[in-house]
């Protein structure tokens, strides 16, 4: 996630990376609201994962989540995490301190929302990704057929509980999550947890549902790539062209060229 700091690019083959590194607080940012939480680390969940642009060894830079889809092949991030084809990417769902239960999965494609392609515009910053099936246990599988997968929502109203899983810059380590109720800013779904900074970008706002499928309602984004300081996540509001771009995804439609996300303006 892009707040604040030195921005570092990764090339791998026809896809450049952005990653921004979270700076030290400084004298001059505001003060969380009382009472906010602290996101705490724990084992995982299947479905959330780590994104690495230059392999398993070295750091992951993006957090991503298995949405469900007719193929089971699709996985839901952050725009501004990508750019290019996708192509070359790796995902490794419930990631561990370093082991890869669910195996890792290789990025064929990727779709944006038109709006993200022409201006970057911050109320489309999610992506779609499509990942190459794999053998596992002598059969043919795709990502979500061994992790299950969230159930695409629309943006959260005022109020609404949520959950967020993610994975801060880093190797070898654990997830991280927090609950707290959404506010708006400007528009924007927005949810108060300390512990959110650089790497958490494309993480999932996830709405329970007791032993149903979650509904993921945003992603950490949008507004400044997901926000200016470590307690304060933003997400693009979810909406009527989330699911046309879920859609092309969906049915396997030719891919888009993402542009290397601009400065975050924080």
């Amino acid at each position: 996630m892009i707040r604040r700091g030195v921005a570092l690019v990764f090339v791998v083959g026809a896809v450049v990376l952005s990653l921004g590194l979270a700076a030290l607080p400084a004298a001059a940012d505001p003060a969380p609201p009382p009472g906010t939480p602290t996101a705490t680390s724990f084992a995982g969940v299947p479905f959330v994962g780590a994104v690495f642009a230059d392999g398993l060894s070295n750091p992951h830079s993006c957090s991503a989540s298995v949405v469900h889809s007719p193929r089971h092949n699709l996985v839901l991030t952050a725009a501004h995490c990508i750019s290019g084809t996708g192509r070359g990417l790796q995902f490794a769902p419930g990631y561990d301190n370093g082991s890869t239960p669910y195996g890792v999965w290789t990025v064929q494609k990727a779709w944006v929302a038109p709006a993200w392609i022409a201006s970057q515009d911050p109320h489309a910053d999610y992506a779609f990704l499509q990942v190459a099936p794999q053998r596992w246990e002598r059969r043919r599988a795709n990502v979500e057929d061994l992790t299950g997968g969230s159930i695409l929502g629309m943006a959260p109203s005022p109020g609404t509980q949520i959950t967020d899983i993610a994975y801060a810059y880093g190797l070898d380590d654990q997830p991280i999550r927090c609950t707290n109720t959404v506010t708006l800013t400007v528009g924007y779904p927005t949810f108060n947890c300390h512990g959110y900074p650089g790497g958490t970008s494309g993480s999932p706002f996830l709405v329970t549902r007791g032993d149903l499928p979650s509904i993921v309602v945003g992603v950490i984004g949008g507004l400044h790539q997901g926000g200016c300081y470590e307690w304060n996540s933003f997400s693009s509001p979810f909406g009527a062209e989330t699911y046309r771009t879920y859609l092309r995804a969906a049915l396997g439609l030719p891919g888009d060229t993402v542009p290397v996300a601009g400065s975050d303006g924080c």
